[in-house]
Formats: structure tokens, sequence, C-alpha cells
């Protein structure tokens, strides 16, 4: 297997388990722009890197035309590069107007490089279009513009995506942003081998052929920088992984200790459940699908609900309790007696004014969570 191989290989795999990654959480998400750039951004580039290897290239002339692979393979490569930028762009906050100028720059500066790439394939007489590096005919205006604007093309955006990288790392979290700093400094030396090959094709003009030496040690070390990239992606995926386990593991934790008050508020109170119907579409099911974030912060409400919806039977068991601030023990005893005293059904004409139960010394989510946890526990002992 070939150096270029060896890192390309990976790239498209880890490229692909990343477009099924974060197409998921766009499917949950859709109008989340920087999911939406980010996902396109992956497609594209694994797409260019499949249609880099010369047999796809070759296959895609073998049913158009001599050059057409080649126009496919640079289109959609900087259009992945392009929206890479928007990536990190869109992560960055700013002004909306800020983000709009980047956007209309980057798309126009993309759509000129590639008119310019198509009109200088067309330029180039059909027995040349089969052009690479190579060519003893770099002397010719078509053929060496297509590599100095494709080329000047690459130097930017390896160029801009690594300078926002490097920008974005200095506000992620040490893991996060080690991880994209490992990614910058392989964009930022693509971005050398990019100005290598500029420079190789203006030698090439007067020498056609020459240098062969140099053209071999700058793709080794392309190779290489796209090594580094792959590490730094690779290491950015593993960190976002382990903080998604993570995640996962702890909200279900949660869910669970919640388990004993929710099943008694819920069985006096079993309206308070928060059903959702049925999906009929497929796509529309992985859209919805609950994460266990959502399915805790679910259960926790419900948890509240119906301690709001029980606490008058609760200020009449215990009508001098601090309900809001007494021990969870003893909550939980004034629960488990609530409940007996609440009749099956109640009339809807009875008023019965709710108080505060079990209100958290501090503010947040978790610090309801963690209150309304002790609570559960401590009805778990009582029953």
């Amino acid at each position: 297997m070939g150096m270029g191989l060896m890192f390309q290989v990976p790239l498209i795999i880890l490229l692909g388990f990343g477009v099924l990654w974060k197409g998921a959480d766009l499917a949950r998400a859709p109008h989340d722009r920087v999911l939406r750039f980010l996902v396109a951004s992956l497609l594209l580039l694994m797409t260019g890197e499949i249609l880099s290897f010369p047999e796809v290239s070759g296959a895609i002339d073998d049913v158009t035309a001599v050059g057409v692979g080649k126009l496919v393979f640079n289109s959609v490569y900087l259009s992945g590069l392009c929206t890479l930028v928007l990536v990190f762009v869109s992560a960055t906050p700013g002004p909306e107007a800020g983000y709009r100028r980047h956007l209309w720059i980057d798309s126009g500066l993309l759509a000129g490089a590639l008119a310019i790439l198509v009109v200088a394939m067309l330029a180039t007489p059909a027995g040349m279009r089969g052009h690479s590096l190579g060519t003893p005919h770099m002397a010719l205006p078509p053929i060496a513009s297509f590599y100095f604007v494709g080329n000047a093309y690459f130097v930017y955006a390896y160029l801009t995506s690594g300078l926002l990288a490097l920008r974005y790392a200095r506000r992620a979290s040490r893991n996060l942003g080690f991880g994209l700093l490992i990614m910058a400094l392989g964009l930022l030396a693509l971005t050398i081998t990019a100005v290598n090959r500029v420079i190789l094709v203006a030698l090439r003009i007067d020498e056609p052929g020459a240098h062969a030496w140099f053209n071999t040690v700058n793709w080794s070390f392309s190779n290489w920088a796209m090594g580094i990239v792959l590490v730094g992606i690779c290491y950015v995926g593993g960190v976002q992984l382990v903080t998604r386990v993570r995640s996962v593991v702890h909200h279900r934790r949660l869910y669970r200790e919640l388990d004993p008050l929710w099943k008694a508020v819920t069985a006096a109170y079993p309206e308070l459940v928060l059903n959702r119907p049925p999906s009929t579409s497929g796509w529309r099911s992985v859209r919805r699908s609950r994460t266990q974030e959502r399915r805790f912060y679910r259960r926790l409400i419900e948890c509240r609900d119906g301690l709001v919806r029980l606490s008058p039977y609760l200020t009449r068991i215990a009508p001098d309790a601090d309900l809001a601030h007494a021990p969870a023990d003893q909550l939980a005893q004034h629960i488990v007696d609530a409940l007996a005293m609440k009749p099956p059904t109640e009339s809807p004409q009875t008023e019965l004014p709710a108080a505060l139960v079990a209100s958290p010394a501090g503010n947040g989510l978790m610090a309801e969570a963690h209150e309304l946890i002790a609570l559960s526990h401590a009805l778990r002992e009582r029953t």
C-alpha cells in the first residue's frame, strides 16, 4: 500500500463515520447551522477523497469525456474545504452580519475558482485534458491556469481553516482544544504543500518535467500532513465520543434514581406522564428520537408536577412543616401519608391550593435533580 493510501483509506472511513454520527445529530436538530455545514463538509470531503482515486476519476472520464473526472474531483473537494471554513466561521461567536460577509466571500471565491477551472479545461485541447502535475505541456496557459488557480484555492482554504481552528481551540475545553490544535497544525502543513505545488507549476513552465525530486518530497510531506489532520480528527472525535458516553451514562443513572419518586407520583396522577403518539415516518422517528438526557429531563418534570399536585395533601398531613426545606427522610414520610390520604378520584370543583415542596438550595436543573433524587432515595427506603 502506498504512503497516500495508508492515510487516505482511514481518512475516508473516519469521514464516513463522521457523516453518520453527525448526520444523526443533525436529524434531531435540523436548524443547527454548524451541524449543517459540518455534515456537508464531511460528506463532500469523503466524496472528494474517493473521487481522487485514479480508478474512479478514470471511470468518470470513460462515461463522459477526458478531464471531467478531474473537474468533478476539484469541484467536490474544493466545496468540502469551503464548507469546512464555514464550519469554523459558524461556530465562532459574532454578529450575524459578520457571518453573512464570510458566507458571501467564501461562496464567491469558490464559485470564481470553479468557473476558472472549467474554462481552463474547456480551453485545453481535447488530447491534453488528462494532464497532471507531471505534464510536459505546463507552459500552455490553460493548463498552467488550472493548477495555479486550483492550488491557490487550496492555499486559501487550508490556511483559513487552520487559523480558524487555532482560534477556536483557544476557547474550547482542554482536551477538545488539543485535538483542534493537532488538526490545525496538519492544515497549516497542507497549506505549505499547496504553496509548494504553486512553486512547482511555475518552475515547470520553463522546464517541463523538471524538479521531480521536489514533487516527490512534497507529496510525501502532504501525506504526513494529512496524517496529522487524521490524528487531530481522531482525537476530537474520541473526546466527543467519550463526553457523549459519559453524559448518557450520567443521565441514565439520574433517570433511574428518580424512579421511586416518579412511580409514586405517576401512580397517583397517571395523566402526568408525557406520552407522545407514535410516528408514522421512519425519518421522523430518527429526528424525534429521545436522547437519554431528554428522557431524564422529562422524568424530572413529571416528578416536579406530581409534587405540585400532591402538595395540598402534604399541607394537610403536615400543616406546620416547612415543606420547601424539610429533610428528605421526613418529607418522604409525609409523601407516603399524603398518597394514602388522596382519594382515588378528585372532584374537579374542589380548589386545592399548591405549596412549594423540596425547593433546591441552588439554581439550575442539576440542583433541582439532586434535591428530587435525595427525596427519591428517602422514599425508596420508606416504601
